[in-house]
C-alpha cells in the first residue's frame, strides 16, 4: 500500500501547476508560425485605423502602388504595454498618420505582415515587434 504524505501531495499539486501554465506560453504563436523572414516590407502609407488591443495591436495603412492602387496593409504590433514601455502612444498613429514601416509580409500572401519599426512624421522610430523569434530591426532595414 502507497502512503502520499502531506510533503508530497503538496508537490505533486506544485508540479502539475507549472505544467498548467507552460501550456498556454507554448500554444502562443510564434513570429514563423505565421510571417516570412524571406520576404521583408518596408512600406510607407497613411493609417486608416489602430486595434490596440492584446495579445498584439495592428496597425492598417493605405499604401500607394507604382501603378496607382492603393491595397490596404495590416500590420502586427506588440501588445499595448510594451508599446506603451518604449513610448508609442494610440495617438501617435491615429487615422491620417504618415507612417514608414518595416518588417516581414505573412506567409499567407495577403497585404498583412509583422511590424520590425514604424517611423512616424517627426523621425520617431519605434521597435513595435515583440516576438522573441522575429528577425532583428537590423536586418528587416538592410533586406530593403
Amino acid at each position: 500500500m502507497i502512503s502520499i504524505t502531506r510533503n508530497s501531495w503538496r508537490g505533486a499539486v506544485v508540479a502539475a501547476a507549472v505544467v498548467a501554465t507552460a501550456v498556454p506560453a507554448a500554444a502562443h504563436h510564434a513570429f514563423s508560425a505565421e510571417f516570412d523572414a524571406d520576404q521583408p516590407i518596408d512600406l510607407k502609407g497613411t493609417v486608416t485605423r489602430v486595434r490596440w488591443v492584446n495579445p498584439h495591436s495592428w496597425l492598417y495603412f493605405d499604401v500607394k502602388g507604382e501603378d496607382g492602387t492603393v491595397t490596404n496593409w495590416g500590420v502586427e504590433f506588440g501588445a499595448p504595454y510594451q508599446l506603451a514601455k518604449i513610448g508609442l502612444q494610440k495617438s501617435d498613429v491615429a487615422p491620417g498618420t504618415e507612417v514608414h514601416v518595416r518588417g516581414y509580409r505573412a506567409k499567407n500572401g495577403g497585404p498583412y505582415g509583422y511590424a520590425v519599426t514604424v517611423t512616424l512624421p517627426d523621425g520617431r522610430t519605434f521597435q513595435t515587434g515583440g516576438a522573441q523569434d522575429a528577425p532583428s530591426a537590423k536586418t528587416a532595414s538592410s533586406a530593403r
